[in-house]
């Protein structure tokens, strides 16, 4: 079919002016789903973001439980595959042991996608399981970032930030255990909000104090965007035991108004993990452009015992992750993870958490607890706390210390390796506050650098409000307005 739009024209409307352009009778689900498997096709093989699309839904918006009439009006959207699932779908999780597996439900939340109108039509790249920084086995995908091919998108939340960032879509799922959201944000040039524990729902699988660091939500490329995804998709489902944050206006009225002065705290060390001059000199510069929109800036961070956080956050993946390895292994009645099947990080922290006992994870709480009581009494005399999304520039494509194909022995060492690179991001996991990366600055090889805001928690929407302000004040030129080497608008 003859598309509606022209790649340059398609590629200036965010989610929410496509799904206004619907809901006015210029366009039609159908067209936007043809348009963005077009996308797809056009960049995905120099990228290898995509899993797979739907043909039922693209070539039929309303086939799949999309409510056309939600505030998203059929507006194409990728799943990253993992997290929730889709009625009948495959979800493979990245890995060859997951092959051909199939979900038997909806999630929650998936419901609550297609009540807001949006199309789910089809699934994005992630490492096996979600546990590392790059979509990068080849015996499965590589996945490759837009703005130079020579380098990762990161992760976990891989395809999904190619996607967006390259304009085959304006906004798309991710989810965010440690910064796998707000990482890929950040080295993609996307928006990336994660969101306060208690906003999405886990349901059925898991609940935010089981589930405990892993949050879910999108990629985007405009704060209303993300402002309208959240007020669709938010709310706990029936039987939650733990309280859910509520908002007392919709974060897309919020976002309309400045907020009120704000003390921002710049922060480009935590413990022993250093950004390098050049992104702490980027952090600067982004400091500076915030006093000049009437912000208070100077440097300050939390009084925290930074190494036992990080000891705590390590504990906490790696006996989260075997009991997820585990319970794979258990359904296929299989006593270890397949060599040739399980990725060789994937099999040692299985080795190692198995037997992590009830002792062990009440220590981590411990420190969980006397972390999240740091960074509160910080925001008692502050209100944002801004880093840069990474300490270190985007990894190279086959830079294995960073990758779950690596053979190094120590499980403990190859985190403290992920650290060294990602220090500033899984704390907010840790503690269930919210943190956004926002596309402002550019690492040493010129690629998108984000900076994250990170706020007490249940405060996303003050976060969103700072979004709003910083896009108006660029006129809502994110990446001073370049657009990928890889795009939809290229070639």
């Amino acid at each position: 079919m003859t598309l509606p739009m022209s790649w340059d024209e398609w590629a200036q409307h965010d989610g929410t002016a496509l799904a206004a352009r619907v809901k006015n009778g210029d366009v039609t689900p159908r067209e936007l789903a043809a348009q963005a498997a077009a996308g797809v096709a056009k960049v995905d093989t120099a990228l290898s973001g995509v899993v797979e699309l739907f043909d039922d839904v693209i070539a039929d918006p309303a086939s799949d439980g999309a409510d056309l009439d939600g505030p998203f009006a059929g507006l194409p959207f990728l799943m990253k595959d993992l997290g929730p699932t889709m009625r009948g779908r495959l979800q493979e999780m990245g890995s060859l042991m997951m092959r051909g597996n199939r979900a038997p439900a909806d999630t929650f939340l998936t419901a609550k996608m297609r009540k807001a109108g949006l199309n789910l039509i089809g699934r994005t790249t992630t490492p096996e399981f979600g546990v590392c920084s790059s979509a990068e086995n080849p015996a499965v995908y590589v996945t490759r970032n837009p703005w130079n091919t020579d380098y990762t998108t990161c992760g976990s939340s891989a395809g999904s930030a190619a996607m967006v960032a390259a304009g085959v879509v304006p906004i798309a799922h991710a989810t965010d255990g440690g910064g796998s959201i707000r990482i890929p944000a950040g080295v993609n040039g996307n928006i990336g909000l994660k969101v306060s524990r208690g906003v999405f729902s886990l349901s059925p699988h898991l609940s935010d104090l089981t589930g405990l660091v892993s949050i879910q939500g999108c990629q985007s490329r405009s704060v209303r965007d993300t402002a309208a995804f959240v007020d669709a998709c938010r709310g706990p489902s029936p039987g939650e035991f733990m309280p859910f944050w509520s908002s007392p206006e919709p974060y897309t009225a919020v976002i309309t108004r400045d907020p009120a002065r704000l003390k921002i705290a710049l922060s480009h060390q935590w413990g022993d993990y250093r950004a390098t001059p050049h992104i702490a000199a980027e952090l600067q510069k982004v400091g500076r452009f915030l006093e000049g929109l009437g912000h208070h800036v100077e440097h300050a961070q939390p009084s925290l015992d930074y190494g036992q956080a990080f000891a705590a956050q390590t504990t906490c993946y790696i006996s989260n992750f075997a009991v997820v390895i585990g319970n794979m292994l258990t359904a296929r009645s299989l006593e270890r993870p397949p060599a040739d099947l399980i990725e060789p990080i994937n099999i040692r922290i299985w080795e190692h958490g198995r037997h992590t006992s009830f002792a062990d994870r009440a220590r981590m709480q411990a420190v969980f607890n006397t972390t999240s009581r740091g960074f509160g009494a910080f925001f008692e005399d502050w209100d944002i706390i801004l880093t840069p999304i990474t300490a270190l520039p985007t990894p190279r494509i086959g830079t294995t210390e960073y990758l779950t194909i690596s053979d190094n022995p120590s499980v403990l060492d190859w985190f403290g390796n992920l650290w060294r690179n990602f220090a500033f991001t899984p704390l907010a996991n840790l503690c269930g506050i919210p943190a956004i990366s926002l596309p402002l600055a550019t690492n040493e090889h010129g690629l998108p650098l984000g900076i994250q805001a990170i706020a007490r928690q249940a405060n996303d929407g003050l976060l969103l409000q700072l979004a709003a302000q910083i896009e108006r004040a660029i006129g809502g030129k994110w990446n001073d307005s370049q657009t990928p080497g890889v795009h939809v608008t290229r070639g």
